[in-house]
């Protein structure tokens, strides 16, 4: 099926689902119709979606902004993998009671959002496994002191949004919450650092002098030489190397070996990856799977320019785009020591360059910012269709990247 129709009239966006232990258990996919009179196709849309999350491989939920396009979903079936957000406005309505119980009964988890006005329909309160609460509103329910409302909002498992701080969230699985929507990147840096928990100090300098000896294109002897300082990493490197993501035909089985098959420049990207993930406080995992994805994104986004060379390059920007924050260094400072192509150290420093207005994308796509997703893509001349078969696709080789 040809689904350049739907993602030529949808901006997409996406942010994760945060479990207890820190790990990414869902993605979010935020679908905003481009003119709000206009009913995409849903098979589209799940043939679009199904290429990410396969109805055998991982969970998302769809958070459709559009109640017509909404309408017709909960009337199709979507595979067991991919969960639905239902407005509580919505789930109040008897003429949807049917098609909610139909869903149910398919295996689709449904996820309620927002406190309803009304009392639920009773037939339906059994069809939601998950509601989605906003940390203002609970925080309102606390401070007056009352009990908690009866109804579907406390009687099923709850997904807290509208999360700004490490403290909130711990605050909100005391009580009970399953999951978080979105993480705070920039406390959860912030905590780790009054910690102590910078990356460890030996094996970000193994990193850094690889990429160093790397970039100067030294003999794959003194390379290895820098590796065997520290076997763990050699084989996360491995790991990575060897991952779907990458696309190999053939299994890397040394260092030497990947110099052979990938090449310096190559080689230097995942170094590049290796640097923003080598952390080891539980709060940082989704801050470094931020930087995968945008590392990846922004590679997609020019994936189509046939340039190797930049396409590596705005991979590395979009991987090291969080750095200044997990080393609590500006980038001035931080590119000193790790040698970066001049355009990406143009994005990252300067906020300038051929690379800027991708990253804006970037950013505008993980917002969610309908506004600031047009304003960069006629900036950077790209249709709308173009950007979100990037987005689905990077989002397929994040979920394969472990």
């Amino acid at each position: 099926m040809n689904d350049s129709t739907i993602l030529g009239q949808v901006a997409l966006g996406y942010s994760p689902f945060i479990d207890r232990s820190r790990a990414v258990s869902a993605t979010r996919l935020t679908i905003v119709p481009l003119k709000p009179d206009a009913t995409p196709d849903v098979a589209q849309l799940l043939h679009a979606v199904g290429g990410v999350w396969p109805a055998d491989g991982g969970k998302a939920t769809l958070n459709v902004v559009s109640e017509s396009l909404l309408q017709d979903l909960l009337r199709a079936s979507p595979s067991p993998n991919l969960m639905v957000e239902v407005p509580a406005f919505m789930a109040v309505d008897p003429t949807n009671i049917v098609a909610l119980q139909n869903l149910h009964a398919a295996g689709t988890t449904l996820l309620i959002k927002g406190r309803p006005l009304s009392e639920l329909p009773r037939e339906v309160l059994p069809c939601f496994t998950y509601s989605i609460i906003d940390l203002a509103d609970d925080r309102r329910i606390n401070e007056a002191g009352s009990a908690p409302p009866v109804g579907v909002i406390r009687n099923i498992p709850h997904v807290q949004s509208g999360v700004r701080t490490l403290a909130e969230m711990e605050a909100s699985f005391t009580r009970g919450a399953a999951a978080v929507l979105g993480w705070p990147i920039d406390d959860a840096i912030e905590q780790a650092q009054a910690k102590g928990g910078k990356q460890p100090a030996t094996e970000m300098q193994v990193i850094v002098e690889l990429i160093q000896r790397v970039d100067k294109q030294e003999p794959i002897e003194k390379l290895e030489g820098t590796l065997k300082r520290d076997p763990s990493l050699a084989f996360k490197l491995m790991r990575y190397i060897n991952s779907p993501a990458f696309g190999l035909r053939v299994e890397i089985s040394s260092f030497r070996h990947a110099i052979m098959m990938l090449g310096y420049q190559r080689l230097k990207r995942w170094l590049a990856l290796l640097l923003a993930t080598a952390g080891q406080d539980s709060n940082m995992k989704p801050v470094m799977f931020a930087a995968v994805r945008r590392g990846l994104l922004m590679e997609e986004l020019v994936r189509s320019s046939g340039d190797e060379e930049m396409r590596n390059e705005m991979f590395i920007c979009g991987v090291f785009s969080l750095l200044d924050r997990m080393f609590k260094q500006p980038f001035s400072e931080l590119l000193k020591t790790i040698p970066v192509p001049e355009r990406v150290y143009q994005a990252l420093v300067d906020g300038s360059g051929p690379y800027q207005p991708y990253f804006a994308l970037v950013q505008a796509v993980e917002n969610e910012s309908l506004y600031d997703f047009r304003s960069s893509a006629e900036t950077l001349m790209l249709s709308v269709s173009e950007i979100n078969r990037c987005v689905l696709s990077a989002l397929t080789a994040a979920s394969q990247v472990e």
